[in-house]
Order: structure tokens, then sequence, then C-alpha cells
């Protein structure tokens, strides 16, 4: 009896796996991440919908490029990468179109995931080759979330690899009112390897692989069966989502532009933070990170930007055994003091310490909203964590009137607007420009 109950918790996780995706699809217009897997205005994925090539040539032909760039080129240098992997890598006119988008429209967002690079890359690769798979599908986080641990779109794919609610279970990753896995960039990966490692074995062919992890298992298989029967990624391609069919493209794409970015003149920014320079620590009790970072000289937003499993910058005792991720010599200043750190009195946050900050634009990015039908201060307010005074204060304004089309700034905390835009490279957000 116990092996029938077994056999069939097996078959339905089985069948789960092959229904849904387990990463939210992202997709739209090139945002400001990389992928083309969430519909979401508010994504911040790396890929956009099939770029326009009049538009991409007159922006190639900018004279900020001091390179010329030549299909040779573009078809040399892949074939170079693709004689390194055994991921197909192919040259074509889509792939070239959102090479241009990466080098062109959105190098500057290129420069800082080259940077950022310094960081997640290291981790990426020692789970990729835990499971023996090809170290290039690091690039698959770079279409995800532009590198942002914390990105999290309107769907609420999250983290890193951008997984699912329900897709955190079947990883083990845990969810809850304090912690949140999916944006540990280690368990993350490793739960992003092990259902890498599936899609393969399903289909024995890393282009369809990595367009699975986009759309879905059962997505790129009606695509096959529409196909009849072909297997090839280029000749199913019509028969899939517009978001899975440009997938692959922007992988490869990413892949070209992340190796050689010295051809666009683009140069990686320097990050405050690289991964040989950052250290774990064990935390035993309960911890506030208000209190580690006011005794150990440490911003809080670099400990949430260090440590973004904390949804609330407190490690409760039923979150322990615990890590906290710092710089070397806050690591060993941490160690020198813990038995201080976890003495001190964990204040509880009040009202009068919150109302300023929340009207405060000190540390915070302007942002322009756009007023949609329907909307009003009160509505508005609460999208972007203010108060309807907050909105009037910042934009002189004294009346409850608002009409469509109206701009009105708005200061949020530069986190934010990460979970605001969303996720990756590649999705432009109607709502709002940041200033």
């Amino acid at each position: 009896m116990r092996y029938t109950i077994l056999a069939i918790k097996t078959l339905l996780f089985t069948a789960v796996l092959l229904s849904f995706p387990l990463v939210s699809q992202a997709g739209g217009e090139v945002s400001e991440s990389w992928s083309s897997k969430k519909a979401d205005s508010t994504s911040e994925t790396y890929l956009e919908n099939e770029p326009s090539t009049k538009e991409l040539n007159v922006d190639v032909l900018s004279p900020n490029n001091r390179h010329v760039n030549t299909n040779e080129d573009y078809s040399w240098r892949i074939e170079k990468l693709n004689e390194a992997s055994p991921i197909q890598l192919d040259f074509n006119d889509i792939v070239k179109r959102y090479i241009d988008v990466y080098s062109v429209r959105y190098r500057e967002k290129t420069a800082k995931i080259l940077g950022l690079s310094e960081i997640y890359f290291p981790i990426f690769e020692e789970y990729l080759d835990k499971y023996d798979l090809p170290l290039e599908l690091k690039y698959i986080a770079v279409i995800e979330s532009a590198l942002n641990p914390k990105a999290k779109s309107p769907s609420g794919a999250t983290g890193l690899w951008q997984f699912m609610y329900h897709a955190s279970r079947m990883f083990d990753l845990k969810i809850s009112s304090y912690v949140d896995e999916r944006m540990d960039p280690v368990k993350s990966t490793e739960a992003a390897c092990k259902y890498l490692q599936y899609l393969y074995r399903i289909f024995g062919d890393w282009q369809l692989a990595i367009a699975a992890y986009n759309g879905g298992p059962g997505v790129v298989r009606d695509a096959i069966k529409a196909s009849g029967g072909k297997t090839d990624f280029w000749a199913i391609s019509a028969y899939l989502p517009e978001q899975t069919r440009t997938y692959v493209p922007a992988f490869i794409a990413v892949n070209y532009v992340m190796n050689y970015n010295k051809e666009h003149d683009i140069v990686p920014n320097e990050m405050k933070f690289s991964y040989l320079k950052l250290s774990e620590v064990n935390v035993k009790q309960a911890l506030s990170l208000q209190t580690v970072s006011k005794e150990l000289g440490i911003s809080i937003s670099d400990l949430r930007r260090l440590n973004p499993i904390y949804k609330l910058d407190f490690i409760p005792k039923s979150e322990l055994p615990a890590k906290l991720t710092l710089p070397v010599d806050i690591a060993l200043a941490f160690k020198e003091q813990e038995t201080k750190l976890y003495s001190e009195h964990q204040s509880k946050i009040l009202y009068q310490d919150i109302e300023p900050n929340m009207s405060s634009t000190r540390g915070k990015k302007c942002i322009v909203h756009v007023v949609k039908a329907g909307e009003f201060f009160h509505k508005i307010a609460m999208q972007y964590s203010c108060t309807s005074t907050n909105i009037k204060k910042w934009n002189n304004l004294t009346g409850d009137m608002l009409h469509i089309g109206q701009r009105l700034k708005v200061w949020v905390p530069k986190e934010d607007t990460n979970r605001i835009s969303h996720v990756g490279f590649g999705s432009e957000n109607k709502e709002y420009s940041v200033l």
C-alpha cells in the first residue's frame, strides 16, 4: 500500500511538471531586464518582442559606437562560442537584432549586469558544474532577472531564476513570512539546476530545454506535435507562443554580448562587492538587520542587497540556523561582537519613525507615474507604499482631482524600483519612468 501511494505521488508530481511552467513567462517588449518571459509590463527581464530592424539600424550606426561590427564578425564570434558549448548557438537575423538591442539600446544595463556577474556567476558556475550542466546556462538568469535577486514580477515569479510560488515547494525552497528562499542566490540556483536537468532529460536538446524553461514542457511538446514531429527549435518556433519563440534567440544574444562586450565598447560597472570579498557568518540567535547595520557600520541597503532572503530585515528564532552574507571585514567584526549583537534590544518600529521616512526623498529615486482611468490618490499611494499627502506634497497639489494622463512624481526606495519595474533586461514599463 505504501509503495502504491508513493507511485501515485510521483505520477502527480510529474504531471504537474509537464503541465505548467515553473517560472513565470517573461516577455513583452525589451524592458530593463533580459527576457521575453513575462508579458507583464512591470517586468525587469532582458527580452522584448522581436525588435524592429528599422529602429535598431539607426542606433547601431550611432557615432558613439567606435567599433563597426559586421554580420561576418557576429557569425564568426558566435561560431567560436558554439564550438566551446554543448548548447547549439546559431546566428541569424533574429539573434542579430537582439544583439543590437543589448549592445546599443540597453548598453548601460548591460554594463551593470557585467559588473553584477562578478558576484553571481561564480555561484552559478559552481552549481551548474555540480549537476554536470553547460556553464552557459548561467545566462538564463541574466534574461530572467538582470541578476537582481529581489526581482519580482506582478504574477509573483521571484528571484534570480524567477520561480513561481508553487514551484518553490517542489524544489524545497522555503517561503515564510520572514524568509523567501527564491531570493537566496545559492538555493535558487540549485533549484534551477535541478529543473534544467529535468527538462533536458525530457527533450534531449538544450535549445528545446531552454524554451521549456520559459514556456513550460507542455508548450514545447505541443509545438513539436503541431510541426509534425520536428525537434529542431527553429523548425517548431512558428508553433510556439511569441514569448517562448523569442527566448532562445535572446539567450544566444546575451551569451554573445556577455562575452564580446569589449568589441562593443561596453565597460563593466565597478561594483561595491565581489564574490571573493564576501563571507558568510552563522546566526545562532534572533537578530535584526537594523542592529547589525547600526553596530557594525554597514548600510541597511547593503545588508539587504547581500541578504535578499530576509523579507522583514529580521531573523527570528523560528528560522534558525541561519546565515548572513557580509563583506569580509564586516564578517570579522560580526564574530568579534556577536554576543553584543544578540543582546541588543530589538525595538519595534513606531509610526513616528515610519512617517518621516515615508515623506523623505533622501536615498530614494524619483519615478513618474502616469494616471490611468479609475485611479485616485489613495490607490496610487498604496501602489508605491506612501500616502496621498506625500504625493500631493511632491507634486505641489492641493486638491483631490486627477485626470487621465497626468504625470505624478513619486519617490520610492531605490530597491523598490526593481519590485515596481520588475525583473529582467527587456520589458519597458508603460506606467512610469525612472528619472
